[in-house]
């Protein structure tokens, strides 16, 4: 199972809006099209992202600019505006056996360890900013 694509459409998002400021107006219909899904998908996200104050939008064809400085949004920032994590990434069924020795001790033995991934995820997210990904995308352009 995967973290929903989500985050990466909204990561691109951002890219581009920061990306072609002052070249394009960076519509839904202009970013759908770097990202290649149709425009109402980004403009769901377009949503997120400006709830969380990560962009502004202007409507018809205004286009969208970043709320803050690339250098001052970071992945964790992106992940927690689209994919509304309430509380654990990991989630249990509900219901194990409590007559059975996995399954009445599966939730705090692997919990524990679910809590220290998850941690470690928004630790990495939380040092990378758009910034640094747009001179990524610098880099790999100038090659």
């Amino acid at each position: 199972m995967k973290i929903a694509a989500r985050f990466p459409i909204a990561v691109h998002t951002l890219l581009c809006i920061d990306y072609f400021e002052g070249q394009e107006r960076t519509t839904s219909e202009f970013i759908a099209g770097s990202v290649n899904v149709n425009p109402v998908i980004i403009r769901q996200v377009l949503q997120k992202l400006k709830a969380a104050e990560l962009v502004e939008v202007e409507r018809g064809v205004g286009g969208a600019r970043l709320g803050r400085p690339a250098d001052q949004i970071s992945l964790l920032d992106v992940f927690n505006a689209v994919e509304a994590v309430d509380g654990s990434l990991f989630g249990f069924h509900e219901t194990p056996n409590p007559e059975c020795p996995v399954g009445r001790t599966i939730q705090p033995v692997l919990g524990a360890h679910l809590d220290a991934a998850q941690r470690a995820l928004e630790d990495s997210l939380a040092h990378v900013t758009l910034a640094d990904l747009l001179a990524e995308v610098a880099d790999k352009n100038a090659a």
